[in-house]
């Protein structure tokens, strides 16, 4: 399985899951000309135009569902959403919308995605994306981490993890203090020390950490790649920081010569919500 993220951050967002044949587009923040050119870009095909074969939208906000309609009613590409999600966005041809369980795994061609809900200020999902040989999950758009999350990425080849912003540099930016409330809420988005903690707690088996989501105003790459480094305690996890338009290219094959670490259960954090 190869991923290409797209876009990450406020802008848009969009990955692209790609394995034996079936291409699935993760959150369509992004328009085809885009698309195409960013996996040109990185090799990994496609051209201006191109488009992938089925679309799945974690939530209802614009930067990751506002061209799903595009896609859907121009190229006649089926769009995959919670209820709650198809309730609260445009989403194009309803005969093209599939409604999943937010708790229940689903499959689109060789790829499984099994999701999970996360507390935000819309119905919002992690997702875990697997293709039968290697897994993968991808969780952004959360306030807090809440019980469960740790179990259901532990064990992925790959994590896709938000870090959104770091708190010394939301203190002094420029937003209004109501936005400033709302990120750091338990249904904003997630912060550099609350990623770490998830980091720091996560068992063996994970080879590829890739931070998600960077908010160009209150945060920085270099702090939140040391932060998330000191977090990994030096474990041998290639770390990498999404940038808001890519492509970056995450491969869930482990690099040659490493061997992939036995799974030992995931410690409990004290930074869990209660829910």
């Amino acid at each position: 399985m190869q991923i290409t993220i797209i876009a990450s951050g406020s802008g848009g967002n969009a990955t692209l899951f790609a394995s034996r044949g079936t291409r699935v587009l993760v959150d369509a923040g992004v328009g085809p000309r885009v698309l195409g050119q960013c996996l040109a870009a990185a090799g990994a095909g496609g051209a201006p135009g191109w488009v992938p074969d089925a679309i799945v939208v974690t939530h209802a906000h614009a930067d990751h569902v506002g061209v799903a309609a595009r896609y859907n009613k121009k190229h006649k590409i089926p769009v995959y959403a919670s209820e709650a999600t198809a309730r609260a966005a445009e989403l194009g041809d309803p005969e093209r919308v599939r409604l999943f369980s937010p708790r229940e795994p689903f499959a689109i061609g060789a790829l499984t995605f099994s999701p999970r809900p996360l507390p935000h200020d819309a119905a919002q999902v992690a997702l875990v994306v697997d293709d039968g040989a290697r897994r993968a999950a991808l969780a952004t758009d959360l306030g807090e981490i809440p019980p469960g999350l740790l179990e259901h990425v532990a064990g992925c080849d790959v994590l896709m993890l938000e870090s959104n912003y770091d708190d010394d540099m939301l203190d002094v930016g420029p937003y209004p203090q109501h936005l400033k409330r709302r990120i750091r809420s338990a249904r904003g988005h997630l912060s550099n020390a609350q990623a770490c903690a998830l980091l720091a707690a996560l068992p063996g088996g994970t080879h590829t950490v890739a931070l998600m989501h960077l908010s160009e105003n209150n945060n920085r790459p270099d702090l939140a790649l040391d932060a998330a480094r000191d977090a990994l305690a030096g474990r041998r996890a290639r770390l990498l920081a999404a940038p808001p338009r890519g492509p970056l290219v995450l491969d869930t094959a482990p690099p040659p010569g490493a061997a992939r670490a036995p799974l030992s259960p995931p410690r409990q954090l004290d930074l869990f919500s209660a829910m």
